[in-house]
Formats: C-alpha cells, sequence, structure tokens
C-alpha cells in the first residue's frame, strides 16, 4: 500500500475541468479513498492553483476553455518553480486517438485517458504514480547537488568540508573557505524567484569553468555560494579570490534568454596555514566565512572581508 504519510495526511490532486459532471464524478471516484480535491475551472486557474497549493497529482481537462489542457501541462513542466516529479494527468471527452496521446505525452503528461473513465484502473495508476513521486523525491532529497546550479548543495557541501578537513589535518595543509553573493542591479529585492534562479544558475556555470578539481563548490542559499580549496593558505586565498571574481564580472552574464546581466561579488572568507593547528573544523570555517561576508553586506564597505574572531 502508499505511504501516504510520507506525502501528506490526504493526498491532493487537483482538478482541472470546466464541467461540473465530470469533476463532479471525478471526486466520487477519488474522496471516498481518501484523496483531497482541489478545482479549477479553466488553464489559468490551473496553473495558478499548481503553485499555490503544490498538488500532489494534477488531471487536466484537454477541452479547457481558455488554453487547451495539453498546453497548460506543456507549460507547467516548463516552469522550473513547479516540480518535474507530480504526475499530471490529461483526460478528454474528445478524440483519443494515438496522435492526440503522443501530444500529451510530448508535453510531458504521464497519462492521456478518454472518457468515460475506469475509475478502477483510475486509483491503481494514481496508487503507481504517487509511490514512483514518493521514490523520486527522497533520492532529490538525498542528493548532494543542488539541481538549479548543478554544484555542491547544503548536504554535499557539508560532506565534503569534512572529507577535505580529513586530508587537510593530516597533511597539515593550508585551507581557505569563501562565501560568495553575486548582486546585480537586474536582480535586487523584488525580483521574481525565476530571475533569482536564473542569476544563481549563470553564476554556478561560471564557478564550475573556473574552479580548481580540488576545490568543493556549492551553493549555500539562493544567491550564496561558497567554496572549500584545500592546500589555499591566506596569500594564495586573494588570488583564487580574485580569480573567481573576475571570472563573473568581467563579462556580463547570460540570463537564459534575457539581457545579460551585470554582476559584483561580495565575499567573505577564512584562511588557516595549517589546519592540523588551527582548532577548527571546516564546517566551523564555513561559518566564519558566511559571518564575514554578512558583515561585509551591512556595512558596504569594500568587497572582501576576513573573519576576524573577537
Amino acid at each position: 500500500m502508499l505511504d501516504r504519510a510520507r506525502i501528506r495526511q490526504a493526498p491532493l490532486i487537483l482538478v482541472a475541468n470546466d464541467q461540473e459532471w465530470s469533476a463532479r464524478s471525478l471526486e466520487s471516484i477519488l474522496v471516498p479513498k481518501g484523496y483531497e480535491v482541489v478545482r479549477a475551472y479553466t488553464g489559468r486557474q490551473a496553473l495558478e492553483r499548481a503553485h499555490t497549493t503544490r498538488p500532489d497529482v494534477i488531471i487536466l481537462d484537454a477541452q479547457l476553455p481558455d488554453i487547451h489542457g495539453t498546453e497548460v501541462c506543456r507549460q507547467l513542466r516548463a516552469d522550473p518553480r513547479f516540480s518535474p516529479t507530480v504526475p499530471i494527468i490529461i483526460t478528454t471527452a474528445g478524440p483519443s486517438g494515438r496522435a492526440q496521446r503522443l501530444e500529451a505525452y510530448q508535453a510531458g503528461a504521464w497519462e492521456f485517458l478518454g472518457q468515460p473513465l475506469d475509475g478502477e484502473a483510475l486509483l491503481l495508476k494514481l496508487e503507481a504514480f504517487l509511490r514512483a513521486k514518493l521514490e523520486v523525491d527522497r533520492v532529490h532529497d538525498e542528493s548532494l547537488l543542488d539541481e538549479t546550479t548543478g554544484l555542491y548543495n547544503m548536504r554535499g557541501l557539508s560532506r565534503r568540508a569534512r572529507e577535505i578537513g580529513s586530508e587537510a589535518f593530516r597533511r597539515r595543509h593550508a585551507l581557505t573557505c569563501v562565501v560568495f553573493a553575486p548582486e546585480s542591479p537586474a536582480v535586487d529585492a523584488t525580483a521574481t524567484e525565476e530571475l533569482a534562479a536564473r542569476l544563481a544558475s549563470a553564476v554556478g556555470e561560471a564557478f564550475r569553468k573556473a574552479g580548481r578539481s580540488s576545490d568543493a563548490i556549492g551553493r549555500l542559499g539562493p544567491l550564496e555560494f561558497a567554496v572549500i580549496a584545500p592546500a589555499t593558505g591566506p596569500d594564495a586565498a586573494l588570488k583564487l579570490m580574485a580569480r573567481l571574481r573576475d571570472t563573473v564580472e568581467t563579462r556580463p552574464l547570460p540570463m537564459n534568454g534575457g539581457a545579460p546581466a551585470a554582476v559584483q561579488m561580495r565575499a567573505g572568507y577564512c584562511a588557516v596555514p595549517d589546519f592540523h593547528d588551527a582548532n577548527v573544523d571546516a564546517t566551523e570555517m564555513l561559518l566564519r566565512a558566511t559571518t564575514a561576508l554578512r558583515s561585509l553586506q551591512v556595512d558596504r564597505i569594500g568587497t572582501l572581508r576576513a573573519f576576524e574572531a573577537n
């Protein structure tokens, strides 16, 4: 049986259908089996409620009055804010031949069903789809990479911090941790989440190209990036930061089809010449570098600051 508690107490299904009898028929199948249903009557409503309610499954009627259900599905799949693991089912009271089925699959639907619906088969499909969603989400949650940038996420960076720190301790190597924050007039406090994600993706790509293979580069927050640089002392740290900043600042970053954005980088860092004698672990060094960056962002004096213990 499906472990519904791992999704939510009652899995939520968004039903987008302007035909009352058809929508009520679906509700009569779903609600008695423990599903919660939220309704949308147009394609635009479906797009809006997909973001505001975050459903576990979406069932779209192909013949919505304003936007075809296949186009709604295509727009959801193209939207970076919408989880790709959410199953989308398209239903139709009209033609349901091979061409329509292929069009639905090409738009990103998991299933295309003609009416009248087979209620028992639909429930079995939903159970299977939700099990698949749970498993993919579990793997994603355990992943070490940030899907927007391809860099390490917090979990991955923490693991690499421990590994790099252990090696630096044994070899008595220098170690540097840097936390960068890109700033751009194109992405201010009023910018959309999508625009901020585009900037993060562009900076991440620049860092992947400019970073050394020995460095661990990750994304700490929406617009914060960290570098753990082994065998890099205080003097070398300045050169490392200058190189990474120049990579971003010397050329406008492409914003996925939008106008190129000029970016300025601010950075806080913590560097030790011999990690064995530093009496601090690599994770703490990341926190210290973040503290230095926060201080810099408050007083806005300069673009680079070292952590200084009180």
